[in-house]
């Protein structure tokens, strides 16, 4: 079985798939790709099923060699890659790919026909880096197994991949606390902080006043915006707690999604609020965008 060797390990490289399902009540969110759009991309130019583990980078790629020859394909953020993006690619046996200090966005997936044959956990091979479930980052001279699960021929380059701007517009639907707020939330841009993680986005900006008094604890989704005391916004993100006590004027739209994990610290970022019938035809273009590959 052929294997990829971690010769240099970058910032922060974990295995990821698109996350771990129905576990919520065991305190322990999906978490997954930060950027699932990229790493479903990449799945299906190399030829392989949507959900195949791969390799996520965040803001420092790493160096990495091939045992034997394969397909990979490099999807995501431009981290400084001598190979085409968005593009199934041969590699030879021997040869290493080297990956810099991303360029554009925050993650980049290097995505390989047969995907990574990691354990699962729950179902999944996707690092829970807070929770430790699923192991961790990767460390120089870890070996990582191709698996063989293609499930057909590698496909072109793709057309008209999604495009990263320096400040994004996040598209939101109603949260269930929308109507203790005015419309603060969409009023100016906000800055992505320092002290963010794959729990959660904290945004700076001007302050959204909080409705006084305290709220029952709820279970809170992905892409939930909470609003502490402080009016400080915080998008919750792949590895979000699953109950929380702050309330909730928006949720990020699914279609989005990759829009969060692309977002690196002191990145602007605004909100436009759209209604569910909106949200879901986005959705559905990014769909038949997908299955064009």
């Amino acid at each position: 079985m052929s294997a990829i060797r971690v010769l240099t390990p970058g910032f922060l490289t974990t295995v990821q798939d698109l996350g771990r399902y129905g576990h919520a009540h065991r305190g322990i969110s999906a978490s997954g790709a930060a950027d699932p759009l990229a790493l479903r991309a990449g799945n299906l130019l190399v030829g392989n099923a949507e959900n195949a583990a791969a390799l996520e980078m965040t803001l420092v790629g790493g160096e990495f060699e091939f045992e034997a020859g394969a397909v990979i394909a490099l999807t995501g953020s431009d981290f400084g890659a001598d190979l085409p993006l968005w593009a199934p690619v041969p590699v030879k046996a021997g040869q290493k790919l080297r990956l810099g200090p991303t360029q554009t966005g925050a993650r980049a997936y290097l995505c390989v026909r047969g995907g990574i044959d990691a354990p699962l956990t729950l179902g999944s091979a996707s690092a829970h880096l807070l929770t430790g479930v699923g192991g961790g980052p990767l460390r120089k001279g870890d070996l990582l197994r191709i698996g063989g699960d293609a499930v057909r021929k590698p496909r072109r380059a793709a057309n008209n991949p999604p495009q990263w701007t320096q400040t994004q517009t996040i598209r939101v639907t109603d949260g269930p606390q929308a109507d203790w707020f005015h419309a603060e939330l969409y009023e100016g841009a906000y800055t992505v902080a320092e002290e963010c993680n794959r729990m959660g986005i904290r945004l700076r900006g001007a302050a959204i006043p909080s409705p006084a008094g305290g709220m029952l604890t709820e279970g809170v989704a992905m892409g939930a915006i909470q609003v502490p005391p402080d009016g400080q916004p915080i998008v919750l993100f792949v590895e979000h707690q699953t109950t929380g006590g702050y309330p909730k004027p928006a949720n990020v739209i699914s279609a989005d999604f990759w829009r969060l994990g692309q977002l690196r610290p002191r990145d602007a970022a605004r909100f436009e609020r759209i209604r569910i019938e909106r949200a879901l035809e986005l959705l559905q273009q990014q769909e038949r965008w997908l299955y064009s590959l």
